[in-house]
């Protein structure tokens, strides 16, 4: 029998990887995309071997706007439709906006918030005519606070996938297909190699803000079947979003203001 597919973007390390691993486990077959190619044939393989389930490899860039419809081409041409759609490839911009090129702004808007929002909207009518299907769009902790200085898209990006995932949440209520965001503060992973702020970072931040990205994704899985619409994993990150929700914007904008330099590279 067939099993279900689910498309992983990002999926090359970190929370994208995890997140792999813990649909492979439960039983669906995998679409691995990300740059990187020799990252995804590495998983690929492990996870075929350890869960005996089918591990297909897309490499491709999402900053191209070709690239969904590329993706969901192959698959086609292989047979095969997005049962799960994992909406992960992110990265953070370092600087301050008007100290980055728009060039590089329009990338990043490309990749995390056009493509997963087309890829959505590419997957989601057969979804809702088989009657099944998961949509899990990796948002932030940082949608749910305050922007913050630097980084500048970033939180405002993370927002609108917490907010679009709440629409469509509701737009297909009682479909079969659920629709979650989720909202992972500090994760093990790489997004703070690849802006150069790791040791930074950790220097600033104590070891209990942090969570690894295995316990990220079984909170993503769960939050997917469980239909819930927003997903913040971790007590602590929980209890950020709370506070955030009842502290005066002025407040929590002064807070974030004095915190933001303390996370951008300098």
């Amino acid at each position: 029998m067939e099993h279900k597919l689910a498309l992983v973007t990002g999926a090359s390390a970190g929370i994208g990887a995890a997140l792999a691993r813990v649909y492979a486990s439960h039983g669906y077959d995998v679409a691995l995309t990300a740059r990187r190619a020799d990252r995804l044939e590495a998983l690929a393989t492990e996870i075929s071997g350890r869960f005996g389930v089918e591990a297909l490899t897309l490499a491709a860039d999402l900053e191209d706007p070709k690239a969904p419809q590329v993706m969901l081409d192959h698959l086609a041409a292989k047979g095969r439709h997005v049962d799960a759609l994992i909406n992960n490839a992110g990265y953070g911009l370092t600087g301050t906006y008007s100290d980055t090129r728009w060039q590089d702004q329009a990338k990043f808007i490309q990749v995390l918030l056009t493509a997963p929002s087309e890829l959505a909207h590419k997957v989601l009518p057969g979804m809702l005519e088989r009657r099944f299907g998961r949509i899990i769009n990796v948002a932030s902790l940082a949608g749910l606070v305050p922007g913050s200085e630097g980084y500048t898209l970033y939180g405002a990006v993370k927002s609108f996938m917490i907010k679009f995932s709440q629409s469509l949440h509701l737009e297909t209520r009682g479909s079969g297909v659920h629709v979650s965001a989720l909202c992972p503060g500090f994760t093990y992973s790489e997004f703070h190699d690849v802006t150069g702020t790791r040791d930074q970072v950790h220097q600033i931040t104590p070891d209990w803000l942090w969570m690894g990205a295995e316990d990220v994704a079984v909170a993503g899985y769960e939050a997917a079947e469980a239909n819930h619409p927003v997903r913040v994993p971790g007590t602590q990150n929980k209890a950020i979003a709370a506070i955030a929700k009842l502290v005066p914007d002025d407040l929590a904008m002064a807070l974030m203001g004095g915190q933001s330099r303390k996370f951008r590279k300098i």
